[in-house]
């Protein structure tokens, strides 16, 4: 990758995807600068990723070909209006922020800049995350593939249509924290039944791993899967039979459709 890349906002997620790029080998660290006006993450990056930082967006615009905004979504409007005089229509802009479009930033820039939208997810500061890439109007398939390479360095990536972001936000986005609350409450009961917390802890997250992975590399669908593991009268069995009797499956489609609707919320609100 002959290319420089900035970052504007240097947190967490910013962090993950730069150790990706860096030890996938696709960028060198001294081909990424961040913008960050916190001096904790500011110095942080510079320590632990070896990057370039400063604390002024418009830097990072100037020397760079490919910007990543990965801020807070609610001052995105405003450091799109700061920079926009400086971004050119050579460039790319890649932003990671919920609920805004591609076409707002767009419609901020005011010129024919190539626009890339990707809805990651936290567990890319493992390498395990899964992103969701979509192109805006002036965007080619060429610099579409470019995003789809670097976010597949955090885990997995997959490439989209716009209109899907809110579905996917609800799958994946905000997925993670529904995971860690179906985990813990298997460990709870784990711990009810006289095992320790951790102990049922690790039990269930492993499983949990372990479960996600045979879906991913088998080619066996969740039914095929289930059948699989199931013995007639047995302990799963058991345990199916509670689960199929249950509003489980209404509870988790209603989890995941309002968070979807939180999102697309979000994206009409920042339209305004």
């Amino acid at each position: 990758m002959n290319k420089t890349v900035g970052f504007i906002g240097a947190g967490k997620m910013a962090s993950a995807i730069i150790k990706g790029l860096i030890s996938s080998g696709l960028f060198s660290g001294d081909r990424i600068m961040a913008a960050e006006i916190n001096t904790i993450n500011a110095q942080k990056a510079e320590n632990e990723l070896g990057i370039k930082t400063t604390p002024e967006a418009e830097d990072v615009v100037k020397q760079c070909d490919i910007i990543v905004i990965a801020t807070k979504p609610f001052v995105v409007k405003d450091l799109l209006q700061k920079i926009k005089n400086v971004v050119s229509e050579k460039q790319i802009v890649i932003s990671i922020a919920a609920g805004i479009s591609t076409s707002l930033i767009e419609k901020i820039l005011d010129k024919p800049v190539e626009v890339i939208k990707v809805m990651p997810n936290t567990p890319a500061l493992l390498g395990c995350g899964m992103s969701a890439v979509c192109k805006g109007r002036y965007a080619t398939e060429e610099t579409l593939e470019l995003a789809l390479d670097m976010f597949s360095k955090l885990g997995r990536a997959i490439k989209c249509e716009e209109k899907d972001i809110d579905a996917i936000t609800g799958v994946s986005g905000s997925g993670p924290a529904f995971y860690y609350y179906l985990i813990n409450e298997i460990a709870r009961a784990g711990e009810k039944l006289g095992l320790d917390y951790k102990t049922a802890l690790t039990l269930s997250a492993q499983t949990a791993l372990g479960a996600a992975k045979m879906i991913l590399e088998t080619g066996l669908t969740p039914e095929e899967l289930i059948t699989n593991v199931t013995t007639p009268g047995g302990t799963t069995a058991e345990g199916n039979k509670v689960l199929n009797e249950s509003n489980i499956s209404q509870i988790l489609r209603e989890t995941v459709q309002k968070t979807a609707e939180k999102s697309a919320a979000m994206a009409k609100e920042a339209e305004k």
